[in-house]
């Protein structure tokens, strides 16, 4: 009798103890089946890197399937996985970006980590008019903040502004090859890149709007905020080069890239 209720106890003491732990984590998490697809995702492009037994113990420990997953809305859960995502994908760039004590990015972590693996490219009529180009996910990209500086105009040299190398398309412009660029600031709502907008009166885009945040956007081009070192950095020819701003501080443009020995000659120059 008595160790049957020894063995009891133990066996409570240890559901108890499992539920505590599951119930902890699941309110950190909010694991719903829908957010699988998101850990896969990582898993896929993180490489060797990503803790994927961490992962396989996670998913087989309580496999909560969500009735509602085609529409689940667990957004705490999701933006813990992104930002896990992100702090893998690009580790140094996301400590910088949350050097300043803020415990989020503008625009949020899924937005962010989007940016990280997915080229915009872009549609017919829209943010850079005839160009059209399917978007498509990137298995690596540099950002880097000294090309960055590059796209800076000397008045906002001391902005923080992650820059991608151009995601190149051959054949697609009948002015040249096409490279895509993207880009995030630092703590864009103190930036003096948005004063400088506003200081100018630039206005929004009517229409479109950032393809990873949703948020409106500014048009560096007619703002007259393009430096011509933007085009060296790129290696592109100088007046067809276009990117903008969103709210969030994210990036995103287009240039006709120059002819290899061409660039070859300006990066020298």
């Amino acid at each position: 009798m008595t160790s049957s209720v020894h063995h009891t106890k133990s066996f409570s003491l240890v559901s108890v103890s499992s539920i505590v732990l599951w119930s902890s984590f699941s309110n950190l998490v909010s694991l719903h089946f829908c957010c699988f697809e998101c850990v896969l995702l990582c898993c896929a492009f993180c490489g060797p890197n990503c803790p994927y037994s961490e992962v396989n113990r996670m998913i087989l420990t309580k496999q909560y399937r969500c009735v509602h997953s085609a529409s689940c809305q667990c957004t705490k859960g999701h933006q813990v996985l992104w930002k896990e995502f992100c702090k893998t994908r690009a580790p140094k760039m996301m400590l910088d970006l949350q050097s300043s004590g803020s415990h989020s990015v503008d625009g949020n972590w899924r937005a962010l980590g989007k940016l990280l693996i997915f080229c915009s490219g872009c549609r017919q009529g829209g943010l850079f008019n005839n160009v059209q180009v399917p978007g498509h996910f990137v298995n690596k990209t540099r950002f880097s903040r000294t090309s960055g500086k590059s796209f800076l105009m000397p008045q906002c040299i001391n902005d923080v502004l992650y820059v991608s190398d151009p995601c190149e398309h051959i054949g697609q412009s009948e002015e040249g090859d096409l490279g895509f660029f993207r880009g995030i600031f630092k703590s864009f709502a103190s930036s003096n890149v948005k004063r400088m907008l506003i200081n100018r009166g630039a206005q929004l885009h009517q229409t479109e709007i950032c393809p990873y945040c949703k948020a409106k956007l500014w048009s560096m081009l007619q703002a007259n905020m393009i430096p011509q070192t933007a085009s060296c950095r790129l290696g592109s020819y100088e007046d067809y080069i276009e990117y903008y701003v969103c709210l969030n501080g994210h990036l995103l443009g287009v240039c006709t890239l120059l002819p290899l020995s061409d660039s070859e000659d300006v990066s020298e120059e």
